[in-house]
């Protein structure tokens, strides 16, 4: 169980939900993270070739990457690279994840969309020009927020996901789609109560849950019967 964050209670008080699901403290973040990487890697091995997690990417040799927030280390790694996503069975494609919260200081006052397309730039512009010239491959930022929403193009990568897995084991495009749907979904929850319940601390205060009710039953798709 993670310790409480040392940021003064009276400006960010850990127990929070808003907080517990951006304190950085125990990992909580990455491990949300992880669990989108590892089961879309684990689905993409059913109906793509060459899947690996964590590929390291070829070093810059003379190719000049504009933009100062491009990346061009040594040893760069993104989440996920597979053949035959987007095109013919050579196509390689690389995907990196991001999982933010919305319900964090920074995008409370924002539209939700631009938030989306905020992190979708900052992906893009860090990784898509060297993946296009340097790895002569195509680059697809998968941005999600912790309350199950999809960035555009994740949205589009999960949608192909559904079909070629639906083509593959035979079964019906719409009943593929809400049970991938399902899984990102339950797989975000399981993170934000590890991160919900690893805030806590011995004394048991209580967990006050956040206001934006409406924007988590828009995200996860609820309604009302």
């Amino acid at each position: 169980m993670a310790l409480p964050c040392t940021k003064e209670l009276s400006t960010m008080p850990w127990h929070y939900v808003e907080h517990a699901l951006s304190c950085a403290k125990g990992g909580f973040p990455s491990i949300r993270h992880n669990e989108i990487r590892d089961l879309t890697a684990t689905l993409l091995t059913e109906v793509c070739k060459d899947v690996c997690i964590e590929p390291e990417l070829q070093p810059v040799n003379g190719e000049e990457l504009t933009g100062s927030t491009a990346n061009s280390q040594e040893g760069a790694r993104l989440d996920i690279a597979a053949n035959g996503v987007w095109g013919g069975t050579f196509e390689r494609t690389y995907f990196d994840v991001r999982v933010f919260n919305p319900h964090a200081p920074s995008n409370r006052h924002t539209n939700l969309q631009s938030v989306y397309r905020k992190h979708e730039q900052i992906k893009k512009r860090a990784y898509e020009q060297r993946i296009r010239e340097v790895e002569h491959a195509t680059f697809t930022p998968l941005v999600l927020s912790a309350t199950g929403g999809l960035a555009r193009e994740a949205n589009t990568f999960y949608k192909r996901l559904a079909s070629m897995l639906a083509s593959k084991w035979d079964h019906t495009y719409s009943h593929t789609l809400r049970w991938l749907r399902c899984r990102l979904a339950f797989s975000l929850l399981r993170s934000s109560i590890q991160a919900i319940r690893g805030a806590r601390s011995s004394c048991g205060h209580a967990i006050r849950m956040p206001m934006a009710v409406d924007l988590i039953i828009s995200e996860t798709h609820l309604v009302s019967l």
